[in-house]
Parts: structure tokens; C-alpha cells; sequence
């Protein structure tokens, strides 16, 4: 190209510069076509119409290329006309235009990174209908492998949960013998971070279930009836994925108490729940389908939530026993440089911790350590010393918890829901 015009040689360094400029890119092709270079006018045009599909300019410029560069092939052989006494030949049919000899191939190699696709395709539509809300959209995990046995201590919730769930799913032949069906749900109830979603993903471990988790964000919608069709696709595609374990996170948000929820969109998303949990929206019902939900306040759940055929069996789960203090600790200390640990003092001095709280004492106790070596400029490990002194710092986020569940099983007891509250309170001489 040592030998194009300086013009050009301008025009082609504006238009790398600015690749979207079609007026500016078209200008540029107008004149490589005046100066006979009939393929770069082509290329410069395919460009043009890949960034304005609609410009009839582009169209125009483009057929004016490919004529010249059809001119520019080789002539088709002349045809002797027939001798005199020779009859007449048929005419002929009318000739079909030869194709233009534009490398399209070389074209796409120069366009290729200055355009980006056209249409992008939708992401839904490759298992459903590519509308909004459809059930394929909703993840769902694979079967993990995390089981019970991950579990540090609890032995009370897991052998609730081996009855509840665990036992039925492993002897179907006892399963059918007691009637047994393959449905059911359980509210896990308890303190904050006391590893209520873990134990929910450790059951569908132990099951070989696929895990969705719902929340409320994944459900409330800004149009009518959107929310309720979020329900009724998520529990589709449990239906479909069997067996699944469907764990609704803050139950007391999705399924608040209809009298005390004044937004009817509110009061419809708990109505579609039942119906979902009772499996009338499904020939089949839920049969292999799971439900585990989970909320630091049971008492502001939809009393029918609760009722049996549904969410009828409870599970308190408390702040992690000395076993699972244990084994939470040496968890969260076990990339970081100790030195003579005294796992036993540190379990006896985080009673009522809970996992998070356990968790805060590690990362506390570590930033000491760091802040020691820094100021010191030689590296110090983390000893008894400064989990103990951590722990001393923080205090157990379980207790305002515990304060207000005090009332509930004193006073709002109705039927013995909470009498195994009532119990570990009493133990703990709370009371």
C-alpha cells in the first residue's frame, strides 16, 4: 500500500480509529471505489451494513461494488452466429448474471474483530419457552457431597432427621409395609447462624438429591401473578428433577401470617405456597419432592404452613454442642499458623456461640496475631492466648434470640409446638 494516496491513506487510519462511524467508513469506500479498487470498497460496505443493517446508502454503495468488480472479471466467449442456410436455433434463455468473484472469506477475516454478533440468543429459550419466570431458569444444584456425617456433633437433630427423611428413603420395603410416602416437609427453627442451610444441603447429600433454595428475592415480583407463577415453577422443576430437595430460606418472609400481611400480593404468594405444598397444581403431587424450610421466628409463620400434610414436622436447631464447637474451630483454624491450640479450654469458653460467632473468634484472634507481627516485623502464630482473649470480646449473638424465644414458650405455646424450646430452656435454667 506504499503507493495509495495520502488521502486514503488517511480515511484508512480514521476509520480503524473509529469503526462504528458509518458515514465516515462509507465516505472511505466511495472513494476506493473511485480509484478502482473494487474489492476494499466491497469489504468497507459489508462493514457498513453490519453496523446499519437499514442504510440504504450501504445497500447502494455495495451493489455499485459488485458491479465493478463483476466488470472486472474476464468476458464471456462470442458466439458465431449460425450459417444462412441453417435453421434457427431457439432463443436462448435469458442469461443468469454471473455471481461477483468477492472473497467472502477474507472479508469476515478483516471484519472479525471490529463487529460483534448481530442477535444474541436468548439463554432461557434453550430449555423452555425463552419467557420470563419459565421453570427451566430456576438452578438447581446437583446432588453434593456433603452428608451428616460433616455434621460436628447435633446428634439430637440428626436422629430427627434420620426418622423424618433418611430411614423411609433407604428400606422402601418398610417404606410401603407403614405406608410411608416419599413427601414431606420440615421447618428447621433456631438462632442465627447456627448452620440451618447446612444441615438442609447435608439431607439432600445424604438423599442424592438435587438442592433448590428459594428465598424471597428469587420469588416477589413487581406484576401481578408473576409471584405466584415463580411458585408453581419453582415446585415444577422439583417435580421434574425427583428427587429434589426444595429448601425455602426465611420462611417467615414467604410465608408471613396472612392477618398480620396487609398487601394482598403477599397474602396470594402464602395461598399458592399451600397449593404447592399440597400438590393439587400436580397430577402426581410431590411424591420424591422434599421441603425443608428454615427461620429464626416460627411464630410469625402462616399458621397453615405448619398444619400436617405440609411443613408438620419442627426441628430446633440449637447453638452447636461442644462436639460441633469442636469441630467448627478446628475447621476455621485449619490454613492458619497455630502454635499449641488448646482446643478444650476454647470449646469450654464459647458456650452458646454460635457457628458464625465461632467463626468471628477465629478471624479475631488471627487479626491480633497480624497486628503483633506487623508492628513487630516477625511472624507470630496464633495461640491459645488470643482465641481465649477473643473470645472474651465477643458475646454470644445467641442471646437476644433466646430472650425473645423466652416469651413464645412461656406464654404462646398453643399446642406444644415449641415444648422442645420449653425444654432446652429449662435445662439452661433460663427460665
Amino acid at each position: 500500500m506504499a503507493d495509495e494516496s495520502p488521502l486514503i491513506r488517511s480515511l484508512r487510519a480514521a476509520v480503524a480509529a473509529a469503526p462504528g462511524d458509518v458515514p465516515l467508513r462509507l465516505h472511505f469506500a466511495e472513494l476506493l471505489l473511485a480509484e478502482g479498487l473494487g474489492d476494499e470498497a466491497v469489504a468497507e460496505a459489508a462493514v457498513a451494513l453490519q453496523h446499519a443493517p437499514g442504510d440504504e446508502n450501504a445497500r447502494a454503495l455495495m451493489v455499485r461494488a459488485m458491479g465493478l468488480t463483476a466488470a472486472e472479471s474476464p468476458a464471456p466467449p462470442v458466439v458465431e452466429p449460425p450459417a444462412p442456410d441453417a435453421p434457427a436455433p431457439a432463443a436462448p434463455a435469458p442469461a443468469t448474471p454471473a455471481s461477483p468473484s468477492f472473497d467472502w472469506d477474507a472479508a469476515e477475516q478483516q471484519v472479525r474483530d471490529l463487529v460483534g454478533p448481530r442477535f444474541l440468543e436468548d439463554p432461557q429459550a434453550a430449555d423452555g419457552d425463552g419467557t420470563a419466570g419459565d421453570a427451566a431458569a430456576w438452578d438447581v444444584d446437583a446432588p453434593g457431597s456433603v452428608r451428616l456425617a460433616d455434621v460436628g456433633g447435633m446428634e439430637e437433630v440428626k436422629d430427627r432427621l434420620e426418622a423424618a427423611f433418611l430411614a423411609p428413603m433407604r428400606n422402601p420395603e418398610l417404606r410401603r409395609l407403614y405406608g410411608k410416602s416419599l413427601r414431606g416437609g420440615l421447618l428447621l427453627y433456631g438462632p442465627p447462624g447456627c448452620g440451618k442451610t447446612f444441615i438442609a444441603r447435608a439431607v439432600a447429600g445424604e438423599l442424592g438429591a438435587s438442592f433448590l433454595t428459594v428465598s424471597l428475592s428469587d420469588v416477589l415480583d413487581m406484576w401481578i401473578g408473576a409471584s405466584e407463577k415463580n411458585i408453581h415453577d419453582i415446585f415444577e422443576t422439583a417435580r421434574r428433577q425427583a428427587p429434589c430437595v426444595v429448601f425455602l430460606d426465611e420462611l417467615d418472609a414467604l410465608g408471613a401470617k396472612r392477618s398480620r400481611t396487609h398487601h394482598s400480593g403477599l397474602r396470594n404468594v402464602v395461598n399458592q405456597l399451600l397449593t404447592e405444598l399440597d400438590g393439587i397444581a400436580s397430577g402426581a403431587g410431590n411424591e420424591g419432592v422434599f421441603v425443608l424450610a428454615a427461620t429464626n421466628v416460627p411464630w410469625d409463620v402462616d399458621i397453615a404452613l405448619r398444619r400436617p400434610g405440609r411443613l408438620d414436622r419442627t426441628l430446633l436447631v440449637l447453638p452447636p454442642d461442644a462436639a460441633a464447637r469442636e469441630a467448627i474451630l478446628r475447621y476455621h483454624l485449619r490454613e492458619r499458623p497455630i502454635e499449641a491450640v488448646d482446643l478444650g479450654k476454647l470449646v469450654k469458653a464459647t458456650e452458646d456461640f454460635s457457628g458464625a460467632d465461632l467463626a468471628h473468634v477465629c478471624e479475631t484472634a488471627a487479626e491480633a496475631a497480624l497486628l503483633d507481627s506487623a508492628r513487630s516485623g516477625s511472624v507470630r502464630l496464633i495461640t491459645t492466648k488470643d482465641l481465649l482473649g477473643a473470645a472474651k470480646q465477643i458475646k454470644p449473638s445467641t442471646e437476644p434470640w433466646f430472650a425473645a424465644a423466652r416469651n413464645v414458650a412461656m406464654f404462646a405455646n398453643e399446642g406444644g409446638l415449641y415444648d422442645d424450646l420449653l425444654a432446652h430452656l429449662k435445662r439452661k435454667r433460663k427460665l
